[in-house]
């Protein structure tokens, strides 16, 4: 779970919050989410923006891929992290959602972190 953490935390312009208080920590490019992961969970897992049409893929294909938990399913997936996905997978998964979100930034919050 750290590992991806510190993977998330070293994409450009990222940002941990705790908006949500400290079971969840909220990882944000810009001022926008890109994941969520539960702090200190036993059965750990992240949450992560995706293509719709893309999502509804991934769920048929994984059963660890789920809508988001507490999200807007048709946007977010819950991966839980339980050794059956590769790292490349998760990170592929962690590099989309953040690509999506980057992309939806105003050109001065992209300027901003590309420098």
């Amino acid at each position: 779970m750290i590992h991806y953490l510190e993977y998330c935390l070293s994409k450009p312009g990222t940002s941990q919050t705790f908006p949500f208080g400290n079971e969840v920590r909220v990882l944000k490019v810009g001022n926008k989410m890109f994941a969520l992961m539960s702090s200190d969970d036993p059965a750990p897992d992240i949450s992560l923006k995706c293509d719709p049409i893309r999502a509804a893929s991934l769920r048929e294909q994984y059963t660890e891929i789920k809508p988001g938990y507490h999200l807007n399913k048709k946007h977010w997936n819950t991966v839980t992290l339980d050794g059956n996905l590769t790292d490349e997978e998760i990170k592929m998964l962690i590099d989309h959602s953040y690509e999506l979100v980057f992309k939806g930034l105003t050109k001065a919050e992209k300027a901003e972190i590309t420098g």
